[in-house]
């Protein structure tokens, strides 16, 4: 099928909705191109509110899709609360599948839709927010001949989303959010191409994401199988490397990047811990129980096994308290919800070397 229109992929997490705002102000009502907006924020927020609100900021048209919309330029389609927004032959699809980067919506599902489809008529673009998402969703745009743009993160109110992007792939356009509007019109108003040779595992990826779940077959056409389990689910992982980025995905569709991979195992292991302490001062709450009803040697290597246990008790609390190691970026948590992650001299950002 052709793809008769640019689309600008957007991905924004924390101290998003001011960010795009901003941004979409700045957007012609005659933008020949599609806008797609992934913007974290609680299952239970009022997406009607948000669009609303978007909408109160430019002449697009602002909807919240509901699924089986045709993608038209002119139009802001914004990804409804805890639903993936993907897109197939030209029409939107708003599915419940599974967290990636344990956002849903999540950017990297979205980017690599309009990837698989648009390949180099796709803009990618990710603002402030924590964390990593986006980073992936950039990597396929890029491998499949899409341009990539990257908020300033000195002047991000959030930088985490922006500056992993930036050490992961290589980005074309980094700019202050007051030249995006204009950047992205440009961009928009060039001649479209035409959509060939996506990489394979982009296309496979974007399959499986539409149909929610995928197979162990699927999955090792994909990857290399590791001996580590999803945070998510319980599942085997498996490895893909493209470039510098390093990601992590199980056959059912949770996905990862490295990096919060690695944060959510630091979750994980941290509450492991809490438990480990938890049942350690039970065990010497039931010591001291039973030396105290004991005489003799009996008692007496009871008291000692109380202080072995206190030692140790207080090794695993003093660890505890002081914090267990963290990731880049784990003190953050993940992105927070709105209402609910080079420029080149003379103003219009160039596109990097």
């Amino acid at each position: 099928m052709d793809h008769p229109t640019h689309v600008i992929v957007i991905g924004a997490s924390a101290g998003g909705m001011p960010a795009l705002c901003q941004l979409v102000a700045q957007l012609p009502a005659d933008l020949p191109a599609a806008v797609l907006i992934v913007q974290h924020f609680a299952p239970d927020s009022s997406g009607e509110h948000l669009v609303d609100r978007l909408s109160r900021q430019t002449n697009l048209r602002c909807l919240l899709p509901q699924g089986g919309e045709l993608i038209e330029p002119n139009t802001l389609y914004l990804a409804p609360p805890d639903r993936h927004l993907l897109v197939k032959d030209g029409y939107l699809l708003v599915t419940k599948g599974p967290h990636e980067n344990h956002y849903r919506p999540a950017a990297d599902a979205l980017f690599r839709s309009a990837a698989a489809y648009y390949g180099p008529n796709v803009i990618g673009v990710v603002l402030t927010g924590m964390l990593h998402d986006g980073t992936a969703g950039l990597e396929f745009v890029k491998r499949s001949g899409g341009l990539t743009v990257v908020q300033d993160p000195h002047e991000a109110e959030f930088p985490s989303m922006p500056e992993s992007a930036l050490s992961n792939v290589d980005i074309d356009y980094v700019v202050p959010l007051k030249e995006m509007g204009f950047l992205l019109t440009r961009l928009a108003r060039m001649p479209l191409a035409s959509v060939q040779n996506i990489p394979e595992d982009i296309k496979l990826e974007a399959a499986i994401a539409e149909r929610v779940v995928g197979t162990i077959d699927e999955v090792t056409r994909l990857a290399r199988p590791v001996p580590m389990t999803c945070p998510d689910c319980g599942g085997s992982l498996f490895e893909l490397k493209h470039g510098k980025l390093l990601r992590y995905r199980c056959h059912t569709g949770h996905a990862f990047t490295a990096d919060m991979l690695l944060q959510r195992t630091q979750h994980g292991l941290e509450e492991s811990l809490w438990v480990a302490l938890r049942m350690m001062e039970e065990r010497k709450n039931l010591l001291t129980n039973m030396a105290s009803r004991g005489e003799g040697p009996y008692s007496v290597q009871q008291e000692e096994r109380i202080e072995e246990m206190k030692t140790h008790i207080n090794r695993l609390r003093e660890f505890l308290l002081n914090g267990v190691p963290k990731s880049p970026d784990a003190a953050n948590g993940p992105g927070t919800h709105s209402n609910g992650h080079d420029q080149a001299p003379g103003g219009l950002a160039a596109p990097r070397p």
